[in-house]
C-alpha cells in the first residue's frame, strides 16, 4: 500500500470515528460535556474542540506547501487559533457541522496528494515559534495520530460516564483482500 493510500484510509477512519465519537457524545448533557474532568483538555467538548484546533493548524501549514493543493483552499476562510485550548464551538450540533466540513477537507485532500510531495519536507513554525522542517509524510501520519491520541482520551471520558464508545479498530474499515 502507498504512503498516499494509508492516508486516504485514514482520513475515511478518521471521518467515521469523529462521527462516531461526536454520536456518543451527544449521551451526554450539555453540562457533562463541558465538566472538567481532569483531561489535557479539560472536558469531553474541550477535548474535541483541541482536536479539530491541531487538525486546522497542521491543514493550514500543509496548504503552505508548494504544490498548492486546491482542496486546502476552503481553509482561507477558517482563522488560524491562537490557543490549542480554545472552545471554537461549545454548542455540540454546531461543532458536528463544522467537523463534518474538516474532515470533507481532509479526504478530499488526500485524495490529491501526490506521492513525490510526502516524501518532500515541509517548512514550519509550531504554535510555540519554533521553526521546523521535517518530512510531509511524518507530519501528516503525526496528525491522524494526533486525532488517535485525543479520541482514546474521550472514549475512556465516555466510558467513565457509562457511555460504550463501540469500536474504535481500523481493520474494520479495511478491506479483505480476495
Amino acid at each position: 500500500m502507498s504512503e498516499k493510500s494509508q492516508c486516504v484510509l485514514l482520513a475515511e477512519y478518521n471521518r467515521l470515528m469523529n462521527g462516531r465519537i461526536i454520536e456518543a457524545s451527544a449521551g451526554l448533557s450539555v453540562a457533562g460535556l463541558a465538566e472538567d474532568k481532569g483531561a489535557f483538555f479539560s472536558s469531553v467538548i474541550g477535548t474535541l474542540n483541541h482536536i479539530m484546533i491541531g487538525d486546522i493548524l497542521w491543514l493550514k501549514r500543509f496548504a503552505s506547501h508548494p504544490s498548492a493543493y486546491v482542496s486546502l483552499e476552503p481553509l482561507s476562510k477558517i482563522k488560524k487559533p491562537d490557543r490549542l485550548d480554545l472552545v471554537l464551538f461549545a454548542d455540540l450540533s454546531v461543532f458536528a457541522e463544522e467537523r463534518e466540513v474538516l474532515d470533507s477537507i481532509i479526504i478530499a485532500w488526500c485524495a490529491d496528494l501526490k506521492e513525490v510531495d510526502l516524501d518532500q519536507p515541509l517548512g514550519y513554525t509550531s504554535h510555540n515559534g519554533e521553526r521546523h522542517k521535517k518530512r510531509m509524510g511524518d507530519l501528516v501520519l503525526h496528525m491522524f495520530l494526533h486525532q488517535v491520541h485525543h479520541r482514546g482520551q474521550i472514549t475512556t471520558l465516555l466510558s467513565q460516564a457509562g457511555i460504550d464508545f463501540g469500536e474504535t479498530d481500523l481493520p474494520e474499515i479495511v478491506p479483505d483482500e480476495v
